[in-house]
């Protein structure tokens, strides 16, 4: 949102105020409070008609420094907050002629007590960014309300990430972004996935602890700044220190959550009904038979809406002209070694047989009025849920149970984003302005914890669009609705990256696109990007997904990446379990592994899949691909091709090629089924080893699918030889193999230790 029209002059109709000094300053144990008046004080009479701005400086987190700016503080509190994993910090403060500072760990904010206005942060010996004069301002503007308002300094060649799942370019400088959930599909500045925080590349990161909706000015109002203003009288910002952006990204998530870590066997592919397309169980086994005859591995079959009757969404119930024998076709399924994932939202259909049920109880959204609020928009006389209604989560829950004993896996929630604002009371009295953006939290909570409480730990998984700032402990996310087409595969991609910079660590997008049939091209360039993902869906609209839908190739490329990714999973699951530990995301940005390299900051259409994958998608059907690796000799994980970094290259692949190069420096664990993802991952390993320095003193953990650890092996490199040593773990078979063309030596499960000699 812009206040200023240009440098010099505001807005016609806003009013600002700003602070003018450190007029009095406030220690506490844990806490220092600047008064800052909004002009300077000469005499006595000047603090008269004044209005005057506190400033509280705290600390929630070792390196994390909170600023809180209020104006008016008679206001009632509202609802809902963020919930953060805030601890006691030992902080130090200090107060002097120069400064009134605060210190957690390595990151410190000053108050300067000069003539003009103006707090740092500092971190490392250097100003990390700053806030001066008319920087920070409550501002009255006419017609619209009051807002609180912050601009932090952007240094030369300072770049900023994240805000959400936005599908616009990958950095965000230049841009405004809105923080506010809308179903708009992956072609627009909207988002369904919006998170008031972003990442730098310049040691710091921030999160506006603000629910509702926040607007940011990404150098666009001021170029050399980043603006971001709420509505009211209040405004806390949290500025978190890394310095690395892995390290402000497990500061983030130990602030706001850590992601569970997803059943292994939702690693796999998913395939779907689609939309609106027909489907029964006689389809359903076509298609399941189908993958299975032509060895395409399937680990989750998705029922779409329909699985429910027209006009009813949602009512749990199965439709019976479709789907007769529910429970019988769930066995058939599991009995085919599947898991069932099924469509759900938080709308009751008016024709629904749960509409009444909810009324009479008080379980939906109402009007200022006591009416339950309604509309025909996506459901005929549909209601909203009232997850603030302790009783309404109880209900929605009490029928997800019901799915769960029949044999149903895991739920797509989808929607959450349409949330009314004006003329709503919420039953708890959350505010609406709030409560927009954090609905979809408290629906995807539901969800997952029923999910977690009935399946048990480790077993959860969600197929979610809307999510806000802590959503990430609830996975998996999706991309939402894209065309089918080359633009809208590289709009998917950015909008993952964008999410992945937000601290989300798992996310997953419609392999084809889901609008319109795709081009046989699009659809079998999508398919190692999508199995490249950390999770994997074939979905679509009006169109089946099925390989053979496409063509003959399209089969190969599918069996080719689906084989390679479970062969993988040793590697990518742990990963995964290390975003569920540390908070750092599977899929992601180049600048969050490569900070360092000035070459990466604006790269936005190849990613890193955990630390030591590099993929980089092919957006064209010739087969004509540019990309870049960082220092080193890169090695293509399918050819054995060597590239050399930094550098930028250029190739032209098939369609059952990508480039998808492992790091220098790697011991990458690969496993011995490609039939699934969820298997004994320690059981006959290969430890293939890539361009290891001399020197080189390392290890590799092997998890089991529970996420535990089940081997380790400690791998050292002197002159010309490697050896490679089981330290824990039970006695398995084991292979090593030395980069990619290397001759595999099989070790006997009492072989605890091999040497390879260059």
């Amino acid at each position: 949102m812009k206040f200023s029209n240009g440098y010099w002059r505001m807005r016609d109709g806003v009013s600002p105020l700003y602070p003018m000094e450190v007029r009095d300053v406030q220690v506490a144990p844990d806490a220092l409070t600047v008064y800052a008046p909004t002009k300077r004080i000469v005499t006595r009479g000047d603090t008269l008609n004044l209005p005057l701005l506190t400033v509280r400086a705290s600390s929630p987190a070792p390196g994390v420094i909170s600023i809180k700016t209020t104006h008016f503080a008679g206001r009632r509190p509202r609802t809902p907050e963020f919930s953060l994993n805030a601890a006691e910090v030992a902080v130090e403060i200090s107060d002097d002629e120069q400064f009134a500072s605060l210190t957690s760990g390595d990151l410190t904010v000053r108050f300067h007590k000069g003539d003009q206005w103006k707090l740092d942060f500092v971190a490392d010996g250097r100003v990390l960014t700053s806030s001066g004069y008319k920087n920070l301002a409550a501002l009255d503007v006419d017609g619209e309300g009051s807002f609180m308002r912050e601009q932090l300094l952007l240094g030369v060649g300072d770049t900023v990430y994240g805000l959400g799942e936005r599908f616009g370019p990958f950095a965000k400088n230049g841009q405004v972004v809105d923080i506010w959930q809308e179903d708009g599909g992956t072609s627009s500045e909207q988002a369904y996935k919006n998170v008031p925080f972003y990442l730098t590349n310049a040691g710091y990161g921030v999160f506006v602890n603000h629910p509702g909706g926040v607007s940011f000015e990404v150098a666009s109002e001021s170029v050399s700044r980043v603006g971001f203003s709420v509505p009211g009288q209040e405004l806390e910002y949290l500025v978190i220190h890394g310095p690395t952006p892995k390290e402000i990204l497990r500061r983030y998530t130990a602030l706001t959550g850590r992601p569970a870590l997803p059943p292994a066997w939702s690693f796999g592919l998913w395939l779907s009904t689609s939309f609106t397309t027909d489907y029964d169980e006689e389809t359903v086994n076509k298609f399941v038979s189908g993958m299975a005859d032509r060895d395409l591995p399937l680990s989750v079959f998705h029922f779409d809406c329909f699985w429910m009757r027209e006009f009813h969404w949602t009512d749990f119930e199965w439709d019976p002209k479709v789907f007769p024998d529910p429970a019988g076709m769930l066995k058939r399924l599991k009995d085919r070694g599947l898991r069932v994932c099924v469509w759900l939202n938080p709308y009751i259909a008016q024709r629904s047989v749960l509409f009444e049920e909810g009324v009479a109880n008080g379980y939906f959204l109402k009007t200022t009025d006591g009416d339950v609020w309604q509309w025909d928009l996506w459901q005929a006389g549909m209601a909203l849920v009232d997850f603030t209604n302790p009783e309404a989560r109880t209900w929605y829950a009490s029928k997800l149970r019901g799915l769960l004993e029949q044999g149903v896996d895991a739920f797509k929630t989808d929607f959450g984003e349409r949330i009314p604002v004006r003329g709503v009371v919420w039953h708890d009295g959350s505010d609406t302005e709030r409560m927009h953006n954090y609905y979809t939290h408290l629906y995807n909570k539901v969800v997952f914890d029923v999910l977690e409480e009935v399946r048990g730990k480790n077993e959860a998984v969600l197929f979610a669009r809307s999510a806000t700032a802590g959503g990430q402990m609830f996975p998996v996310h999706w991309g939402g609705d894209c065309e089918s087409t080359f633009e809208a595969m590289a709009e998917s991609l950015r909008g993952g990256l964008s999410l992945s910079a937000s601290g989300f660590g798992f996310w997953s997008h419609d392999m084809g696109g889901f609008e319109g049939k795709p081009h046989p091209a699009v659809f079998k360039r999508w398919i190692p990007f999508g199995l490249l993902s950390s999770h994997s869906r074939l979905h679509g609209s009006q169109s089946y997904r099925v390989p053979w839908e496409f063509d003959e190739e399209a089969v190969d490329v599918l069996r080719t990446f689906t084989k390679l990714k479970a062969r993988i999973m040793p590697y990518l699951f742990g990963q995964a379990v290390a975003a569920h530990e540390q908070g750092v995301p599977v899929m992601r940005p180049m600048v969050v592994e490569f900070p360092e390299d000035l070459a990466v900051t604006h790269v936005e259409r190849q990613y890193m899949l955990g630390d030591s994958l590099l993929v980089a998608p092919v957006f064209s059907e010739g087969g004509d691909t540019t990309f870049y690796t960082p220092a080193g000799s890169w090695t293509h994980l399918q050819t054995g091709e060597e590239f050399t970094g930094p550098g930028w290259h250029r190739r032209t692949v098939g369609f059952g090629e990508v480039p998808v190069l492992v790091r220098p420096g790697t011991v990458l664990a690969l496993g011995d089924v490609d039939d699934r993802p969820d298997y004994e991952y320690a059981r006959g390993v290969t430890l293939a080893l890539y361009a290891l320095p001399d020197g080189f003193d390392g290890s590799v953990s092997v998890p089991a699918i529970d996420g535990t650890e089940a081997a380790r092996f400690s791998v050292a490199r002197s002159g010309d030889a490697i050896t490679v040593t089981r330290e824990s773990g039970a006695a398995l078979p084991w292979r090593v193999r030395l980069g990619h063309a290397g001759a595999v030596v099989d070790l006997a499960a009492e072989t605890s230790s091999h040497v390879v000699t260059l």
